[in-house]
């Protein structure tokens, strides 16, 4: 038996935002300051709600206890994330200890975060990568709106993510024919976006990868991402090269095109100041992506896929 999980309810398109009905006394959670944040209430149309707008980028537990603290007494009815993963990762932990219902409205395409029942907190400064049921959305509203203002490399890594976490959902060995058929719809539906230029259909594509490899996996692309990250480099960005290079190396379908799309999107040669053979090491220990990756991995695999990315050997 195969399992899919995804929000009860999803709206999207054209001005889902200001089409949606929101409950009265929600609390809304963003990280962005009020010159941003009452543009986007005022689009959505709401009128009885509270605001938190202290979330910091890349949250931890402190950020979920501070709402808690602040908040739990007034007993809001409804807790509404919106902006990025860090807005919606935090009310995805919180709404249990509320006792109330999640709706996410994501305002970057990349993460599909509002699809999954991924969360991802620090504590004790380290991140962590929670999945649990009650992380997934009551209610997701996405759209393309947010797109207008948003800067255009915030745009590229977005998509760039979208795209791996698509081809390396459908190459995951944890998918199933309902997962395949959401992933590999939204790469085409990428591809066609970044290659006809055609960025309003970003948000769509990237809801159906979230809904796809949600309920799968990534794979060796994103396992070989994090040694980047951990020198800096935006997620989008590193992915660009990594999942490039792990496509080539299981052979995959999407290995063409998603090398196509991302030479259209034009992103730089990554750079790796660590060892290539200490990096290893940290990307073997990734068993979550590893283990779901189609064929079996490697040290020396890793060794030659990040030899590889340094040399832009694509």
């Amino acid at each position: 038996m195969h399992t899919v999980r995804i929000p009860k309810v999803i709206n999207f398109g054209e001005d889902a935002l200001g089409q949606t009905e929101y409950p009265k006394n929600a609390l809304v959670v963003t990280t962005v300051p009020p010159e941003l944040s009452d543009k986007w209430l005022a689009k959505m149309g709401i009128q009885d709600y509270m605001l938190y707008d202290k979330v910091k980028p890349e949250p931890s537990i402190d950020d979920v206890n501070t709402l808690i603290s602040e908040f739990k007494e007034k007993k809001p009815s409804v807790l509404i994330g919106l902006g990025g993963g860090s807005s919606m990762d935090v009310v995805k932990y919180a709404a249990q200890d509320f006792g109330v219902e999640k709706i996410l409205i994501p305002t970057t395409f990349g993460t599909g975060a509002e699809m999954t029942t991924y969360c991802v907190l620090k504590f004790d400064g380290k991140k962590k990568l929670l999945r649990e049921d009650r992380f997934l959305a009551d209610m997701a509203v996405v759209d393309s709106y947010f797109m207008d203002g948003t800067p255009e490399q915030v745009i590229k890594n977005s998509v760039c993510d979208a795209c791996a976490q698509a081809t390396e959902g459908y190459d995951s060995k944890l998918g199933n024919d309902l997962t395949r058929t959401l992933c590999k719809q939204a790469f085409e539906i990428l591809y066609d976006a970044i290659m006809n230029d055609k960025p309003e259909n970003y948000p769509y594509g990237s809801m159906l990868s979230g809904m796809g490899f949600g309920n799968c996996s990534t794979t060796l692309g994103h396992a070989l991402s994090y040694v980047f990250s951990n020198e800096g480099v935006p997620h989008g960005y590193s992915l660009s090269s990594c999942t490039t290079v792990a496509h080539k190396h299981n052979k995959s379908i999407f290995y063409d095109r998603f090398k196509e799309a991302m030479d259209k999107l034009g992103f730089d040669k990554l750079e790796l100041k660590a060892d290539v053979s200490e990096a290893a090491d940290v990307v073997m220990t990734d068993k979550g992506h590893l283990d779901p990756n189609p064929i079996p991995i490697s040290k020396d695999d890793v060794v030659k896929c990040l030899e590889d990315i340094k040399a832009g050997n694509l």
